[in-house]
């Protein structure tokens, strides 16, 4: 026998791991480029089809659709900014209740509340965020209100002396619906989400951080004033604005315990509108071409409002992260 029949012949090989793992690297990346591809493209196609759809209403009306509050569909007359300001309003109001409620709320879970208690109460919070928003309008329209109008507009309306400007703000109707018990409502809704967050975010915290600032002395105000807070605020305003973007385009809650009036509100408790409740309560109704358009149009200047309130979250985001 020849020495080369003594060498054995090469026996075929597997592709190699490495490989294989930098083919399924590839698809993998092509894969997650094509998701945020999609998600562009569709949130583009959105903005084009609000901005086609609504450009009969912009092309009628021009800029008097944003600075007028006439909604009149017998006339074909329609004005965004009552809407706009309902939705401005309602939403500003709620995250001033809610915002100090939220707050303390995550602070006793994290900084002072028992053991014992923490995960019920923690868990509660969590539960609240996933009631859906129609059950709050129910709730708010069938025992909320009432109670509102009976225990707190009626004395106050009534406290109020004739001609003075209190006068003014706490005039309405005593019915319990309108602006205050929409953005009281929506603050109840909103509170969860920011207190279930800033949680979150205050666990994060390393526990030799806080012991550290205990150990010199300081008290539990000033550990979450000088210490918490500063340490977590990047992300608390993101928590803030999580908030705000659901008041922003909450929809049958408010259509529920707004009073659903087209106009400036003139005071706290008068009835209102909000581009979401109203685009709710009329849409299945806008048979004429002008109507549809200008109920897309509000669509269109909510999606901007949103952005806005997003671009300028980022801002604060960026800042805060290169102090």
């Amino acid at each position: 026998m020849t020495a080369a029949a003594d060498v054995p012949s090469p026996t075929p090989t597997a592709p190699s791991r490495s490989a294989f793992g930098a083919a399924f690297d590839k698809g993998f990346e092509i894969l997650c480029f094509s998701a945020a591809t999609f998600l562009l493209a569709a949130l583009g196609g959105i903005v084009v089809s609000l901005a086609i759809g609504g450009w009969p209403a912009f092309q009628t009306f021009g800029l008097n659709f944003f600075v007028s509050a006439e909604w009149d569909p017998v006339q074909e007359i329609y004005g965004a900014a009552g809407a706009v300001t309902g939705t401005l309003v309602t939403a500003s109001l709620a995250l001033l209740f809610a915002l100090p409620l939220a707050f303390g709320i995550a602070i006793f879970l994290v900084e002072l509340c028992p053991p014992l208690l923490r995960r019920p109460i923690g868990t509660a919070v969590e539960l609240l965020a996933g009631i859906p928003s129609i059950v709050y309008g129910m709730w708010g329209l069938f025992v909320f209100a009432p109670w509102f109008a009976k225990h707190v507009q009626m004395p106050i309306m009534m406290s109020a002396e004739p001609g003075t400007l209190w006068e003014k703000i706490t005039t309405g109707v005593p019915n319990g619906a309108g602006i205050l018990s929409a953005s009281i409502i929506l603050a109840i809704m909103i509170l969860p989400f920011i207190a279930a967050t800033m949680r979150e975010l205050l666990l994060t915290i390393p526990a030799q951080v806080r012991e550290s600032a205990y150990g010199l002395g300081s008290t539990t105000f000033e550990v979450v004033r000088k210490v918490s807070i500063p340490y977590v605020r990047t992300g608390a305003i993101g928590a803030i604005m999580l908030g705000l973007g659901r008041a922003l385009g909450e929809t049958m809650a408010v259509t529920f315990i707004i009073g659903n009036a087209h106009g400036f509100p003139t005071s706290i408790f008068a009835s209102g509108s909000t581009i979401a409740s109203t685009i709710a309560n009329e849409f299945a109704e806008a048979t004429e071409r002008l109507h549809a358009a200008s109920l897309i149009a509000l669509g269109l200047v909510l999606f901007l409002i949103t952005f806005v309130v997003l671009a300028l979250a980022r801002l604060l985001i960026g800042r805060q992260a290169n102090l």
